[in-house]
């Protein structure tokens, strides 16, 4: 057992040795008896490498396969080795064989250069002597002539000196002033040395002249009728003469540029003919010269040219200049926003943009510190996003006024104005109105206001003012219906819309235009940004893009079912007034005996029959589907009440109560098996049969909360059995139809004193002769 025991201590010994060097964070700790604990397959490649070792550990860990498979890896990787090694002499080869063809022909190409070298050298020396020559012997000449040259010069002066009074008259005949102190500037020097000695007279001939000619600068400085300009140049002229006046000229130039300004400012008669010089810049490229004609480009002009002149007359006014440039851009954008507020045309809005710029590069050429481009940027970015937001407000206030019309005259809508007709208005304004604002932003992304690239920031504004829009037009949608009553009455003041007088008609309209706008709308207009507005200007949209038609689809396809159902609502809570007046009016324990259909019949058929008109107009027909109850549910609870009311009829008082309550347990027990309330569709018969379904569950409660002698109960039976007959003919739900009237019948009896029904042939006679009655009534078409 011992031997045995040895050998199994020794192979787990070795395990963990060799795990313990696997794993051991020290490599370098080694194990005296055992040499191969922390040796490694992997430092092959290292050079502390031990062959012997390492094929000693190779063979103790692996078997005959492996060492096979370890023999071919590596003799693959020798031959690669060799391979590389092999190339890497080659190309060094050929690069020292390139290198020496190179060292012989620079060799062989300096052989004879130092040669030519010299016989240049020996060229350019020969040549620098005979210059000399030249110049050794034309020395005396040249002093001559220079000479001679400086006698001429001073021969002119002294000749414009004597012609200098003659030559200012003229001045002052032609009015050339600025020639004249230019001639006079010219001879002050002279005048300063020799004026009292050799040139007395001329000196005060000229000064003569001189005193007019400032006498009537200072008449043209002064003078109200003279231009900017003209004043501008005459006090430069005064001042290069040094007049002492001249200092409070600043002041009043200064008031003049500013009572200028009022009359650069745009006018509304500018702005609304504006269309015309817009379209003229268009052909010309938006050059930004001045429109021949235009009074407001010529009175810019003359703005920039009085800036220049008062640059050069007051060099340290540019911080005025700057601010007054500045203060006529921002009063152009300020009233290009007042008129955005009112919404003009995207023609007349980019000719103002186009008409702004020219003045601001008009302006830049000659006050360029200004940095007015940069200023009217950002001026610009604003007035185009205020037009984008301005632009979809419109759209929503078209959309309003085409809907608007259901409200001024409700009483006229089925003949002068079908329901049809706003709905097809509403379509109109709100698919082509969206593409003809998306035909409006194209010509933005268009336009290159002075070299200005709004593109990408007008495609983000646009995505976002489209989600916006439909945003708005949602809740405008719920505000005409009346839906959300707070908010309407909040609106009250600014839009006169009254809750209490909301049209129903105008309700199912929205309804419909929210499946348009769901189905037809947003594809079309998705379309149409894809292919022109797609992209963006890197303006990050952290919570995803700015225009999401899925997210807009959902929310009007979830308005249209509210706007559907709260059309049903409404029609419903004015039948449901009238149910409740028929019931809550008589005293039905001393009621009559019936004589005919009573007349809230007539008036529930008349208000579905309205609503069937209105439906017809807006919503399509549906498949029809007459649900008829099967023998196992709805015909045998039919059935088996008849029956159970026949018991009634025959039995005595005793057994009336057990036969009310079995009939109550079996209308129970069916009705669970007959569904009320279906899913209302976008169809004439689903709308009219849901509105028939809430009146029908609404009368069935009424009566359940009165109490009926038997007069008051076959009253009942009679209304109930004409409109079963009645109903059939305009829902497409006829089973829960039948069981709401048999619900109806049930109630009354289970709330009735003596629960008698009438006798069928008295009920057929009773309902023929309603019928004989409507069809008199009823007037015979032509």
């Amino acid at each position: 057992m011992g031997e045995d025991d040895m050998p199994m201590d020794d192979k787990a010994k070795r395990m963990r040795d060799l795990l313990s060097s696997f794993y051991s964070p020290d490599p370098s700790v080694t194990n005296a008896n055992n040499p191969f604990k922390f040796a490694s397959l992997d430092v092959i490649n290292t050079t502390s490498f031990d062959a012997d070792q390492y094929m000693n550990l190779l063979v103790q860990r692996s078997n005959l396969e492996g060492l096979l498979q370890k023999h071919v890896e590596m003799a693959a990787e020798i031959k690669n080795l060799d391979t590389d090694l092999q190339m890497l002499v080659y190309e060094n080869y050929n690069k020292f064989i390139s290198a020496t063809d190179t060292i012989k022909r620079m060799k062989t190409n300096i052989v004879g250069m130092e040669t030519n070298m010299e016989q240049l050298l020996d060229k350019i020396m020969t040549v620098q002597s005979r210059s000399d020559g030249v110049n050794t012997s034309l020395f005396e000449k040249r002093e001559h002539i220079e000479k001679l040259h400086r006698t001429r010069n001073l021969l002119r002066k002294v000749q414009f000196i004597y012609d200098l009074p003659a030559r200012l008259g003229k001045c002052i005949k032609s009015e050339a002033y600025a020639d004249a102190v230019r001639f006079y500037i010219g001879a002050m020097p002279i005048f300063k040395a020799y004026g009292d000695s050799s040139f007395q007279d001329c000196k005060r001939a000229s000064e003569e002249a001189m005193d007019t000619i400032i006498k009537n600068l200072q008449g043209k400085l002064f003078s109200d009728s003279e231009s900017i300009q003209a004043r501008a140049e005459a006090a430069v002229l005064l001042k290069q003469l040094d007049f002492p006046q001249v200092d409070s000229l600043k002041a009043k130039l200064f008031e003049k540029l500013e009572q200028s300004l009022d009359g650069l400012q745009l006018t509304h008669e500018e702005i609304a003919n504006v269309t015309v010089e817009s379209s003229n810049l268009s052909e010309q490229g938006n050059n930004t010269e001045s429109i021949p004609g235009s009074a407001h480009g010529a009175l810019v002009s003359e703005f920039a040219e009085a800036v220049r002149a008062y640059q050069v007359i007051f060099p340290d006014s540019e911080k005025q200049l700057i601010k007054l440039s500045q203060d006529l851009i921002t009063k152009h954008f300020e009233i290009t926003s007042d008129f955005i507020k009112k919404w003009i045309p995207i023609a007349n809005f980019l000719g103002v943009l186009r008409i702004i710029w020219k003045d601001v590069l008009l302006i830049d050429k000659v006050l360029h510190e200004a940095l007015l481009p940069d200023y009217s940027s950002k001026a610009s970015r604003i007035a185009v996003r205020q037009y984008i937001k301005r632009t979809f407000s419109h759209l929503l206030h078209d959309i309003s006024d085409a809907l608007t019309n259901v409200h001024i005259k409700p009483k006229e809508e089925v003949d002068e104005h079908p329901l049809v007709v706003f709905l097809e208005a509403g379509k109109s304004s709100v698919l082509q109105g969206s593409v003809n604002v998306l035909l409006d932003f194209r010509q933005l992304l268009k336009e290159n206001l002075g070299g200005l690239q709004l593109s990408g920031l007008i495609v983000d504004w646009v995505q976002e003012g489209f989600q916006d829009f439909f945003r708005a037009l949602h809740d405008q949608f719920f505000l005409l219906s009346g839906k959300n009553k707070s908010a309407i009455q909040d609106e009250n003041s600014t839009k006169g819309m009254q809750v209490e007088k909301v049209v129903p008609g105008l309700v199912l309209v929205l309804a419909q235009l929210s499946i348009f706008i769901e189905q037809t709308a947003i594809s079309r207009i998705t379309e149409e940004i894809a292919a022109y507005f797609s992209g963006g200007g890197g303006g990050a949209h952290e919570n995803g893009p700015a225009f999401v038609p899925g997210e807009i689809c959902r929310t009007f396809h979830s308005a249209g079912e509210i706007l559907l159902q709260h059309y049903i609502n409404m029609r419903t809570q004015k039948i449901t007034v009238l149910l409740r007046k028929r019931f809550t009016a008589p005293n039905w324990v001393k009621h009559k005996e019936p004589r005919e259909v009573h007349m809230f019949v007539d008036l529930f058929l008349q208000e579905l029959e309205a609503i069937g008109t209105e439906a017809k107009q807006i919503l399509p027909h549906g498949v029809l589907r007459k649900h008829r109850r099967s023998e196992s549910n709805g015909s045998s609870a039919s059935s088996r009440s008849n029956s159970l009311r026949d018991d009634k009829m025959s039995r005595s008082n005793t057994h009336r109560a057990r036969s009310q309550l079995l009939e109550k347990h079996l209308a129970k027990l069916f009705k669970q098996k007959v569904e009320i309330f279906t899913k209302t569709e976008y169809t004439q018969e689903s709308v009219v049969t849901t509105v028939v379904k809430l009146c029908l569950k609404s009368l069935q409660e009424y009566v359940r909360l009165q109490t009926f002698n038997r007069s008051g109960f076959q009253q009942i039976q009679l209304d109930v059995q004409f409109l079963r007959a009645s109903l059939k003919e305009i829902v497409e739900d006829e089973a829960a139809v039948d069981f709401l009237l048999d619900e109806v019948i049930v109630g009354a009896s289970e709330r009735c004193l003596d629960p008698i029904p009438l006798e069928p042939p008295i009920l057929d006679k009773l309902i023929q002769a309603k019928l004989a009655k409507e069809k008199e009534q009823t007037p015979i078409s032509p």
